[in-house]
């Protein structure tokens, strides 16, 4: 796939990456992180809602929701969609992101205008490490591991939210593509399986990410399955989504069999 380029809008290395936005001819304006493209206007909302309403829905009654990563602001505009949220915040380690997309995405970066949200421009491990026992969900949209998101993928951050995850709490982290990535998301579900309640994976389609699908690793703190909503949905709400339905957030979770047998094996329902 290709997206044909219509004007450079910024093109500049933060303190942590090469951020580049710029107008495509089909698909708007596009972020793009160390040459990986992040997000576009066209189909950013496959990605954005599916990481925020799937564990947001898993849980009965969200009053206090952690964003790690998700600078372009997307996933703080899916959480402020929950009426009964009281408190979001967003740790984000590279200030750059978030003042590219306040400029020249701001259908994405709207989700800051929420007056719930307080941002943390710092590591997000270091912010959990001060904060323990205060989430009840804890969402970390981060970019590929690699540069500055590395850490993000590794069992002792899992850790770490573990920690900060109140009991009955849920994680749900970008999970890669299943059919590009299974040598990280095995080991990783593996290695967090000994710690979480529940760990599970779901995934959306989207086009302009690699073979056009991204998964979400969903764990819990002292629940069984993420895979059932355990809130219904108001009509408002539903009104103002274009992916995300009830049915899909269970569906969500039925893989492939050959994702079902590397990540899980034969007998995992």
């Amino acid at each position: 796939m290709s997206l044909k380029v219509k004007n450079i809008l910024d093109h500049h290395r933060s303190d942590f990456q090469d951020i580049l936005v710029f107008e495509s001819e089909s698909h708007g304006n596009v972020l793009v992180l160390d040459g990986v493209i992040q997000v576009t206007e066209r189909d950013e909302f496959s990605y954005q809602e599916m990481i925020a309403h799937i564990p947001l829905f898993a849980h009965p009654n969200p009053k206090k929701v952690l964003v790690i990563g998700g600078g372009d602001g997307g996933v703080l505009r899916e959480v402020a969609k929950h009426k009964g949220v009281e408190e979001i915040v967003e740790c984000e380690i590279d200030e750059g992101v978030i003042k590219a997309s306040k400029k020249y995405l701001p259908n994405l970066a709207k989700g800051y205008d929420d007056p719930r949200v307080t941002v943390k421009v710092m590591d997000g491990a270091k912010f959990l490490e001060e904060n323990q026992d205060s989430f009840d969900v804890i969402i970390t949209d981060s970019s590929d591991p690699i540069g500055p998101a590395s850490v993000l993928f590794e069992t002792p951050f899992y850790d770490a939210m573990y920690k900060s995850l109140k009991e009955g709490g849920i994680v749900c982290t970008q999970g890669e593509c299943m059919w590009l990535h299974l040598d990280l998301i095995k080991p990783l579900v593996d290695s967090i399986g000994t710690k979480y309640t529940s760990v599970e994976y779901a995934y959306t389609t989207i086009p302009t990410y690699p073979s056009g699908q991204i998964g979400f690793i969903v764990a819990s703190k002292g629940r069984s399955t993420c895979k059932v909503p355990q809130r219904a949905a108001t009509e408002e709400l539903l009104a103002d989504l274009k992916y995300y339905t009830p049915e899909l957030h269970s569906a969500a979770f039925v893989l492939p069999a050959f994702a079902q047998r590397a990540i899980f094996g034969e007998n995992k329902n």
